[in-house]
């Protein structure tokens, strides 16, 4: 397939799904996991900072991490990738879905509403007791670690190591690829799983897949077509 045979499969397709990565929010200026991890953090293991066994034995430390992250993430403005894919969605109506592995919270910011975000969402917390989920407090306002509305002590409502992706969002994100004719694969590695199988599903079920990634990953070899290109720059060409 070449770049003029995939405009006109995904301008022609009704079902579009969409799956997004790090790549994406790099052009906003966000940096991924362990690039973040400068200075003071640049001695810590990620699963010293991101997993439940961390988490348990110092709180106030894992915080400190991701309200670090959190002034980031609302520093960062989205991009034209993120606005690209919200027009898509426009177009295609209730045909379109996307997910996301990124938790910075840009796509919705851009506008997309027909959105799962696999790995959770930064600028919110989740009661540690009730499970509820509630928007943080401003960064000059936060104190961590917060307490709910409830009283009770909030996490990080992101998806540690360890632990499985929200079964709600997944089964989402497994049924839109399992049915639709053109799956969009935008600035992810394409190592984690389970989101990275979302790929192989669709081409399993004779989707067009499409890849946009500066670098080749592993899913490259298996998918119907590649640009290598940066997210916004491919994600303009192939709207063009």
């Amino acid at each position: 397939m070449n770049l003029a045979e995939a405009r006109a499969a995904l301008k022609t397709a009704k079902r579009v799904a969409v799956l997004t990565g790090a790549g994406i929010s790099a052009e906003s200026g966000i940096p991924t996991f362990r690039d973040a991890q400068t200075g003071h953090w640049a001695r810590f293991r990620p699963e010293d900072l991101a997993s439940p066994p961390a988490y348990a034995r110092d709180p106030e430390m894992v915080w400190e991490w991701y309200a670090g992250r959190y002034r980031e993430v609302l520093n960062a403005q989205p991009n034209e990738g993120h606005r690209l894919l919200a027009g898509l969605e426009r177009e295609k109506g209730e045909g379109f879905f996307l997910a996301t592995q990124n938790v910075d919270g840009l796509h919705a910011r851009a506008g997309s509403k027909r959105l799962v975000e696999l790995h959770g969402n930064l600028l919110s917390a989740r009661d540690e007791k009730t499970g509820e989920i509630f928007p943080l407090a401003a960064p000059n306002a936060l104190q961590t670690p917060p307490t709910s509305p409830n009283g009770n002590r909030m996490r990080p409502n992101v998806v540690w190591f360890g632990e499985f992706l929200p079964e709600d969002a997944l089964e989402a994100a497994q049924n839109a690829f399992h049915t639709c004719e053109v799956a969009l694969i935008v600035g992810t590695s394409g190592v984690v799983y389970p989101a990275a199988g979302l790929a192989l599903e669709a081409m399993a079920e004779g989707a067009v897949v499409i890849e946009i990634n500066p670098d080749a990953t592993e899913l490259t070899p298996l998918l119907t077509f590649s640009l290598r290109e940066k997210a916004s720059a491919g994600l303009a060409q192939l709207l063009a």
